[in-house]
């Protein structure tokens, strides 16, 4: 445990490749995209208020902009903080930037690393799967740059289970850097991490950082049946037939059931969605975007509730239902 300021009550502390992290994590994708640079930086401080340590962003997010702010809203504190980053997505129109090529990764490094305004970048995270590129140059490439001191450690994002097999038995084979995380989509109502993904990072030791956790919202209570989506919320700004998707009749039935399951305890929706994350195998850090300070502050809070083997059971009984 460590302390924090304000009113915010000290976060619990796991290891994330060698590394300690508060349980929740700040996702940065809103900086510089849903959020003006002002209202960005107000955020990232608030977080930093909140002791949250780890700041996940990536190069597409705003592109680049979200590195950029969060660089500047680091600035002065960057020694007490784990910068996550990912490389791959596409950077524009032209094609060879982005994927996974040793060409493009020690150029999308170097400018990560210009834009956050720092020297190392503590967690390197492919973005997504690249099929035209060889893993081995992938890991080569990666390798070279921790050998160098400018990554700490890498991971992977949106890589399936047998990806992750092949890259762990690729790095042991070869003796490259071996990637220390994995990052994909995952909340109480969308599980599909949990078929291969998670049972994968468990064999070989990988640290999982759930993103979406609260399924775009979902999971907040902002969104009612039959009603309107709220203006500036995500579900807003997708498709409709995503939205759609989101806003059926099946997931409202199990909120409302998943909510009165935490009212009755005493706890909200919130709680129940990081505190089930939190107890789920692998699971290190929760990562959560924010678009204000308050909304940092009771992502921190939600995650404190422990819950016992017979919640978990029924949790899981009322989500699938």
């Amino acid at each position: 445990m460590v302390g924090v300021t304000g009113s915010v009550a000290p976060m619990d502390i796991r290891e994330l490749a060698d590394r300690p992290v508060g349980v929740v994590g700040l996702g940065c994708n809103n900086l510089g995209t849903r959020c003006d640079d002002v209202q960005s930086i107000g955020v990232v401080r608030a977080a930093l208020d909140a002791g949250i340590t780890l700041f996940d962003t990536a190069d597409i997010y705003g592109a680049g902009r979200s590195e950029d702010l969060l660089g500047r809203g680091l600035e002065g504190r960057r020694d007490e903080v784990v910068i996550a980053t990912k490389f791959g997505g596409p950077m524009g129109e032209d094609p060879q930037m982005g994927g996974a090529s040793r060409r493009w990764i020690e150029r999308a490094a170097e400018d990560s690393l210009r834009r956050l305004g720092t020297d190392r970048i503590d967690l390197y995270q492919l973005h997504f799967p690249d099929q035209s590129v060889p893993l081995e140059e992938t890991l080569e490439a990666l390798h070279d740059l921790v050998r160098d001191g400018k990554v700490v450690a890498i991971g992977h994002s949106n890589f399936n289970g047998e990806q992750i097999d092949a890259a762990a038995e690729l790095a042991a084979t070869r003796t490259l850097t071996p990637f220390r995380t994995a990052q994909n989509e995952f909340s109480l109502l969308r599980r599909r991490a949990e078929v291969e993904v998670i049972p994968a990072a468990q064999r070989h030791g990988l640290g999982f950082l759930p993103y979406f956790p609260l399924a775009s919202g979902m999971l907040t209570g902002k969104y009612q049946r039959g009603a309107p989506v709220p203006e500036g919320s995500r579900l807003a700004g997708v498709p409709a037939e995503r939205a759609e998707k989101a806003l059926s009749d099946k997931n409202f039935d199990r909120i409302e059931r998943l909510t009165a399951f935490a009212e009755e305890r005493g706890h909200t929706l919130l709680e129940l969605a990081f505190s089930w994350l939190l107890a789920q195998p692998t699971v290190v850090s929760v990562i959560a975007g924010a678009t204000r300070p308050e909304q940092v502050e009771a992502n921190v809070a939600a995650a404190g509730w422990q819950l016992t083997d017979a919640d978990l059971t029924e949790i899981d009984a009322l989500a699938a239902a």
